[in-house]
């Protein structure tokens, strides 16, 4: 098939683009380096079936020729970013999922929209289900990210509503591994550079909070299968195994042969107390669940991290 990532340089749209050229697949990748690394993708450059544009899909957007499938992960990810960007994140969820869907229509392509557990909020129900609206806020500083992602669902469901569009939304909760950001400012990249650099490890709040980590090998097969799917509504992708923060900094430290203590600093503004997700849709529809268990996909995170930090 021939394929658009969108967001084709970040984290995981980097991993999905490995995966399909292994497939056999032409990949066409858009990225417009807002957050999106170039070394993410640069062993992919002499490639015969990948090509990468440069590209904000914020502005219109048209390829040449056919296209079966397009991705959307186009949007910053973690919140150091989208609270560095707030006006590009809030535009590309919603003039970027606009021209993407437009150019799915007038090529008939399947579309997939990467949302986010972030449309739960802070969680009242727990584990969170796909029927759950979710508890925003939509004036906080984290709503540039929620609300985005929310309106992309929205409009997605729009499309396939009003024009047959062959639509399907994956909300993806925590995912780990390489190619993460050495200063991503989420909780895997922080604690691993932190411990890797005996650094203390910085905890917010008393570390009571609690999340589930999904490893992206394993986010790549639920967002393929997905794709391939007769489902239009949103589905959960995470790893349903759930644990405190200060238990995750504890396992991070010692797997990483670290001595470094632990900091405790204030909770951010809105910070969801509790996120797992239920995965009983997936599991149902897609035969999709996590494989790679937490301290083997961490240990393969901390080398990679380590070797990018000795090359730094």
């Amino acid at each position: 098939m021939r394929i658009l990532v969108a967001g084709a340089a970040g984290f995981i749209g980097s991993h999905l683009c490995d995966r399909l050229l292994a497939e056999g697949h032409e990949v066409l990748a858009a990225d417009n380096y807002i957050t999106g690394a170039p070394h993410n993708v640069a062993h992919l450059e002499s490639h015969p079936r990948f090509c990468l544009i440069r590209h904000d899909v914020t502005e219109p957007f048209s390829v040449d020729g056919p296209l079966d499938t397009i991705f959307n992960l186009a949007s910053p990810a973690s919140p150091k970013d989208y609270l560095e960007h707030p006006i590009e994140t809030l535009r590309t969820g919603a003039e970027g999922s606009r021209h993407l869907l437009d150019l799915a229509c007038s090529r008939r392509a399947r579309y997939l929209l990467a949302s986010t557990s972030e449309c739960y909020g802070d969680p009242q129900e727990h584990p969170q289900k796909e029927t759950y609206w979710g508890h925003v806020n939509p004036v906080g500083p984290r709503s540039c990210y929620d609300e985005a992602k929310r309106f992309a669902e929205a409009i997605t469901m729009a499309y396939h509503r009003q024009h047959g569009l062959s639509t399907h939304i994956a909300r993806i909760f925590n995912t780990y591994g390489p190619r993460m950001q050495l200063d991503d400012g989420r909780i895997v990249p922080n604690f691993v550079r932190q411990a890797l650099r005996g650094e203390p490890l910085t905890v917010y709040g008393d570390g009571s909070q609690t999340r589930s980590f999904c490893y992206v090998d394993d986010l790549v097969e639920g967002l393929l299968l997905l794709s391939r799917s007769q489902e239009h509504m949103p589905v959960n992708l995470g790893n349903p195994e759930e644990m405190t923060v200060l238990e995750f900094a504890r396992l991070i430290r010692d797997l990483a042969g670290s001595s470094s203590e632990i900091r405790f600093e204030p909770l951010p503004e809105d910070d969801p107390q509790r996120r797992r997700p239920d995965i009983t849709k997936a599991r149902r529809l897609l035969g999709w669940e996590p494989r790679v268990g937490l301290e083997e996909g961490l240990r393969r995170t901390i080398e990679w991290f380590a070797r990018r930090l000795a090359g730094a």
